[in-house]
């Protein structure tokens, strides 16, 4: 049986790739494991059944025999440990790209994530205007010094890897910010995550189910 995933009947995002199954579709995709996706609401997903797969009640869990996890980065290091081509086979080079997997989601996402919170939730504050700007010098100093990091290179470590799954979705986070745009190396950087046949798949797979629930007529 394949692996099932969970991701949102009725994504946040508009069908943009954003919600987080997206890493997850992804690092399946690349290693080439076909996979089922159950659609759960945003009621279901605080129900007892889901929660007890997922304790917050949030997308994506993965189901796999007995074998349940929730996590994107812990999901992705599942696929990658399971299957070959996520992750370098030298050693060291496989724990540095572990190590750029947790940087992805601790160093890089949090920041993101309290702006985009901010964005959604607090616009209408008084205290907004001032606030959204330490926001975005607090994200720009992250981007600052991974796009330093990254320099010319292709992707964070050598050769793609888990790593670049996890960061090119977490960077994506920023669309429409403009924040990305000071930094060329960090849009070419996503841009070449984009392009990956995988990348493409798991976008349209998500995508249609935006678009499967548009109504017609």
């Amino acid at each position: 049986m394949p692996p099932v995933i969970t991701a949102f009947e009725a994504s946040p995002d508009r069908g943009r790739g954003l919600a987080r199954d997206m890493r997850v579709r992804w690092a399946l995709e690349e290693v080439g494991q076909p996979y089922e996706v159950r659609l759960v609401s945003f009621a279901a997903m605080k129900e007892p059944a889901h929660k007890a797969v997922h304790p917050f009640g949030q997308i994506p869990t993965y189901e796999e025999g007995e074998l349940a996890l929730f996590e994107t980065g812990a999901i992705v290091l599942h696929v990658a440990e399971r299957h070959p081509g996520l992750l370098p086979e030298d050693r060291d080079a496989r724990a540095r790209a572990v190590m750029w997997m947790f940087a992805a989601v601790n160093t890089i996402e949090a920041p993101i994530v309290e702006r985009s919170n901010a964005v959604l939730t607090e616009r209408d504050q008084p205290w907004h205007a001032e606030r959204l700007p330490i926001l975005d010098a607090r994200v720009d100093a992250r981007l600052g010094d991974l796009s330093r990091r990254l320099g010319d290179a292709d992707w964070l470590d050598g050769a793609f890897s888990a790593a670049d799954v996890m960061m090119v979705t977490v960077l994506r986070r920023l669309e429409g910010s403009g924040l990305l745009e000071t930094y060329p190396n960090l849009m070419a950087y996503i841009a070449r995550g984009e392009a990956r046949p995988a990348y493409q798949r798991a976008f349209a797979d998500q995508y249609a189910v935006f678009a499967d629930a548009q109504p017609t007529g």
